[in-house]
């Protein structure tokens, strides 16, 4: 699934820069589900700093019926189903949207039992048969006995049939349900989006099985094991079209109870796991390909949309992609048709579903009249994403959820290559580092993070799993996997994915299968060198959470590995089997020469020193490893000279690495704030973005943590200075603004130029962009903003205006037809300076007719990143929070972003105190969601207080030293 996952890249890297950190899970991928608690209470030490310690998965109670159980008992194997569905489009006579089904399963008895039990959300299906709720056959000539009793189990989601006989093992049968339902607005399993198209309601019935919610569209064995093939009937009215996993066999008209109604047949699927299936009935329309290959590519999507051409980039990048990945995996695309689907509603950024992969409007639809390079950046990735889980994921499935990781972890890595690929002039696999590792690196230096990988028994219940779609399974699992295919080479790499995928084609794996096929290949290639197995070295990696910072000392030739956390006394949970050391590869540079690879295997090792005094060591070259790096002081030193005398010798990642690396060691107290700040004094001659993103991500805690305080004037005053070279090259190589820069990487720092010019107080900058909002304003059907700069300028000219341009922004949103465009002016709204404004926006937010509901969490969030706007944001989630929790009460990932959004700024104990008495709240309403992301919040915010106390006045005074 791509989440705000994987995700966050359409604003991330202006919003950072703006004060909006939290919608570093916007992509990702992305998507955070914080539904269960699991970790210890928080402790105190001495009264006065908190000790946090981590705690495994809670799990359910143990019992010995196997229907209170969360697992399948392994008593049955589905073989295919039968489904029928019949969706309506129109509400009845009690205002509901329904959908009527039946559906059969063949499935065979592989071990004794008289029960059948398989998922049935009770909340969301009624089976319609009086006497029992289903009736059962045998197949092939066996007879089937006769059925006792049924029921449901509602916490466990099951329907339990009672037989008076035991099945025979060995043998098949037939079980037949019908069964009615709502096709709700929750955004998940069976469920409703509508839209506006010529002033008329349309509504779409669609699919989000993902994890655990296919047991809401039909009765089914609801687990990723329990593959099967699936035939598929959708009933549907006459003028609309309805999709499937498979291809339409055919459509014909019937006529049911005196209604005309279109029946649409599918091919089988292949062998699929329930989480995949997919189904949509609609009014959109398409834009295909020529059959080429064997396979048909279409895009599906609103009429508008697709007419006005918005489609067409998704079609021109997908055959390319999926060519690529036919060639990287070695393994030809299983399917005859890949359909995309673009939804208006849709909670995830897209979903992987076999040959029907469904996104949100903005991750499939680009308009290079509206669109950005970061909005068309996110269109080719979330594309390259699914499209790698066709083989990953679909053809070869993990056996349980908590191998989650290897799933969205290797399409995050792979979405790079193939988006690489379709676009190579960008030079997009740079862009990992910031997108992906650093991304991961800020959560997995928390206690409150968690391995990669768990035992099964850890991962039961629904919330456990929809916990796992977070940023370590994405971001880490992205990291982890970058490094493995770095050091075993990604030949190597390739190649041992492919025997994986012809091994296990259509069936299921653990992780470690792939780590065989991996070594395999190594051990036939005596040209790869490894200190240990693949297993061993990937296992310290993935069953242990946190990563190392290692520490060399260039004058006596030490190296050292510690757990890095970002709070230094915290206290970590760690099972005794899992304490141990990662093996690291090292690779490395000396003065500007490559000296390859060094091996890291225990606590400590050694090499041989430096000679001289200027010779300078720089590891983790083009931050292949997944760890941070520390040096001996005269190192630091030697690294900030060359960054000012050449900085250029140094390779662009390695300087983003520098900043990133000393900020985060300051902020764990390994080095000093000073020096972190002094890693930012060469940047006036700077004019790459990577590591001016790099400095901005990092300056933002600062902001955060100081824009309420006297240093926050000292603090413009110092970057002003540095980014003011930065605004006047741009200036030049734009002839004043009216050309794009060439260079693709140019296109985004151009935008940290003028966000930072105008943050800090650059001349000329925010009558900049208060000109070009005020052209727009006079002229609302032709835009004047170049597409790249629309969130900076749309954001610093409210902030700079009053209640005429808000008005006209809103007014903006309300028109817009263009999912990214929206996104951008949901954004802007939130910047502006009038707290009156803020609290209506806020209004708007409980109304779906004006924000839509899978938009919700992202403008309180861009609201809270508002200095002003945080109070009242505040207030409002504590006045609202029974009523939200009522709206979202599936959770989805909506109350983790809420909160970690929300609380960024926090930094006092009056507000730690009014989080813990919050905490206390919720959990005294026994309301569960997104108490996992309130317990971040209060570790985060007691270091945010801790650090504020202990820097502040070292800050303030080198601030002050540098405008002496």
């Amino acid at each position: 699934m791509g989440k705000g996952f994987y995700i966050s890249r359409p604003l991330g890297f202006v919003l950072l820069g703006l004060g909006v950190v939290s919608v570093l899970t916007i992509f990702s991928l992305s998507v955070v589900y914080t539904k269960e608690k699991r970790r210890n209470e928080v402790k105190s030490t001495n009264g006065t700093q908190a000790v946090t310690t981590a705690a495994p998965y809670s799990t359910p109670a143990p019992s010995n019926e196997p229907w209170d159980k969360y697992r399948l008992p392994d008593t049955l194997l589905p073989k295919y189903y039968n489904v029928t569905l019949w969706p309506r489009l129109v509400p009845d006579e009690h205002g509901m949207y329904i959908f009527n089904g039946k559906s059969g399963v063949a499935f065979t008895c592989v071990k004794e039992t008289n029960l059948i039990i398989i998922h049935s959300n009770k909340l969301n299906l009624t089976l319609t048969s009086e006497k029992h709720h289903a009736t059962l056959s045998g197949l092939g000539g066996t007879s089937a006995p006769g059925i006792l009793k049924t029921w449901f189990q509602t916490q466990t989601q099951f329907m339990v049939i009672q037989l008076k006989e035991k099945l025979q093992v060995g043998k098949s049968y037939w079980l037949y349900m019908e069964f009615h339902g709502e096709l709700s607005d929750d955004l998940e399993g069976f469920y409703k989006s509508q839209y506006t198209e010529n002033g008329v309601k349309k509504v779409v019935a669609t699919t989000q099985m993902q994890p655990t919610a296919a047991r809401n569209a039909f009765p089914c064995f609801d687990e990723p094991s329990m593959k099967a093939v699936f035939h598929l009937t959708l009933l549907h009215p006459p003028g609309t079209v309805a999709l499937a996993n498979g291809m339409e066999l055919g459509t014909e008209r019937i006529t049911i109870d005196s209604k005309e109604v279109l029946q649409t047949r599918f091919e089988p699927t292949q062998k699929m796991s329930t989480y995949l299936l997919a189904f949509i009935v609609s009014e959109f329309t398409k834009i295909q390909s020529p059959l080429e290959a064997n396979v048909l590519i279409r895009i599906w999507g609103r009429r508008e949309a697709i007419e006005s051409g918005h489609g067409d980039y998704a079609l021109n990048v997908t055959f390319p992609i999926l060519k690529f990945l036919e060639k990287y995996y070695n393994t030809t695309y299983p399917l005859s048709k890949s359909d995309q689907v673009a939804l208006p509603d849709f909670a995830a950024g897209a979903m992987e579903n076999w040959g029907l992969v469904t996104y949100r409007e903005q991750s499939l639809f680009y308009d290079p009249k509206v669109s950005s390079n970061e909005d068309k950046e996110w269109v080719v990735t979330v594309i390259a994403h699914e499209l790698a889980h066709m083989w990953f994921g679909n053809l070869v499935t993990m056996r349980w959820w908590n191998d989650l990781w290897l799933n969205e972890g290797f399409a995050s890595y792979v979405s790079y290559l193939g988006a690489d690929y379709a676009e190579p002039t960008w030079n997009i696999k740079e862009l990992m580092v910031q997108q992906q590792v650093q991304r991961a690196f800020a959560v997995d230096s928390l206690v409150s993070s968690h391995p990669l990988s768990s035992r099964e028994d850890e991962i039961i219940t629904p919330d456990q799993i929809s916990q796992l779609f977070d940023t370590i399974t994405y971001s880490k699992g992205a990291a982890v996997l970058r490094m493995l295919s770095e050091f075993l080479t990604e030949s190597v790499f390739a190649k041992g994915l492919h025997y994986y995928l012809q091994e296990y084609a259509f069936s299921n794996t653990v992780y470690t299968d792939l780590w065989k096929k991996l070594q395999e290949v190594v051990d036939a290639d005596s040209g790869i060198q490894l200190p240990d197995s693949v297993n061993e070295i990937m296992n310290r990696w993935i069953l242990q959470m946190g990563f190392p910072v290692v520490t060399i000392d260039t004058r006596t030739g030490s190296i050292s590995q510690q757990h890095f956390l970002i709070h230094p006394e915290a206290v970590v949970y760690k099972p005794s089997d899992y304490n141990y050391e990662w093996i690291v590869p090292i690779k490395w540079m000396k003065n500007g020469q490559n000296m390859g690879q060094h091996w890291l295997r225990n606590k400590t090792a050694s090499y041989e020193p430096m000679k001289t005094e200027t010779d300078w060591l720089l590891a983790n070259l083009n931050v292949t490893g997944y760890y941070r790096v520390n040096y001996d002081p005269q190192n630091w030193e030697r690294l900030l000279k060359q960054l000012t005398t050449n900085h250029k010798i140094i390779p662009v990642l390695n300087r983003g690495q520098i900043i990133d690396d000393a900020f985060n060691l300051a902020r764990a107290q390994i080095i000093s704030i000073t020096l972190a700040l002094r890693t930012t004094e060469y940047l006036y001659e700077e004019k790459e973005y990577i590591p001016w993103e790099s400095a901005i991500s990092n300056l933002q805690y600062f902001f955060l943590m100081f824009d309420r305080t006297e240093v926050y004037g000292p603090l413009q005053s110092y970057l002003r200075r540095k980014v003011q070279p930065l605004f006047d090259h741009f200036k030049v190589i734009t002839s004043n603004w009216t050309q794009k820069p060439p260079r693709y990487m140019d296109q985004y720092n151009q935008v940290n130029a003028i966000l930072m010019a105008c943050k800090t107080g650059v001349k000329g900058c925010s009558e900049l962009t208060s000109m070009w909002y005020r052209q727009w304003m006079k002229n609302p059907d032709s835009n004047p903003i170049a597409p790249n700069l629309k969130t900076t300028v749309y954001c610093t000219a409210i902030a700079a205006g009053g209640v005429e341009e808000w008005d006209f922004g809103w007014q903006m949103f309300r028109n817009c037809t263009i999912a990214a465009e929206a996104r951008k002016l949901l954004f802007g709204l939130s910047c502006t300076r009038e707290s009156w404004l803020l609290n209506r926006y806020l209004e708007f937010t409980t109304d779906p007719n004006l924000v839509r509901k899978q938009d919700v969490t992202s403008a309180i969030v861009y609201i809270s990143g508002n200095v002003i706007g945080q109070p009242l944001v505040w207030d409002f989630i504590r006045a609202n929070w029974k009523r939200l929790t009522e709206d979202y009460d599936d959770g989805f990932f909506f109350f983790g972003r809420l909160i970690q959004g929300i609380t960024k700024k926090f930094s006092t104990k009056f507000e730690l105190q009014q989080l813990q008495r919050f905490k206390e709240d919720i959990e005294a309403s026994g309301f569960s969601f997104g108490m996992h992301a309130i317990e971040q919040a209060i570790e985060q915010t007691k270091a945010n207080v801790k650090w504020v106390s202990e820097n502040k006045a070292n800050v303030m005074n080198w601030l002050t030293q540098q405008s002496a």
